[in-house]
């Protein structure tokens, strides 16, 4: 079963990471001062959730849960290898304007997303097909 995990950073700059999935019947958190930490907290909501439903008599494959984990704009930019003076060059957008997102000061738009997202898929496309030789 496919499952959706969402990542957002708040105003102290920790991270949360939970289900959003309403169909699930449960939730699963994770909390942390970065993704990495708030990943091994969520897997360990995933393995205590796991034991309740054992105790419980409840079945369900906890083993078989692929989570696909979806990125608030904040917190992808935080952790990212992308610098905001390239992000800034790719996507035309001002790295000052950026950088409040990465702070939470402000919100993008959808447009915006859209013009982050496009950089970044098309710098993925293009260097998917790179071949290193010696």
């Amino acid at each position: 079963m496919k499952i959706t995990a969402k990542i957002e950073i708040g105003k102290d700059l920790t991270y949360d990471i939970y289900t959003v999935d309403e169909n699930l019947g449960f939730m699963l958190l994770g909390q942390g001062n970065s993704i990495t930490e708030a990943k091994t907290d969520f897997l360990k909501s995933k393995e205590d959730m796991k034991n309740i439903f054992k105790q419980e008599g409840r079945d369900f494959d906890f083993d078989n849960l692929e989570i696909e984990y979806k990125y608030d704009t904040g917190s992808f930019l935080r952790y990212s290898p992308f610098t905001l003076t390239w992000l800034a060059h790719a996507t035309g957008i001002n790295k000052k304007q950026l950088s409040h997102y990465t702070t939470g000061l402000r919100h993008p738009s959808r447009h915006t997303l859209e013009k982050i997202q496009i950089a970044i898929l098309g710098f993925a496309k293009d260097y998917q097909q790179v071949a290193l030789v010696d």
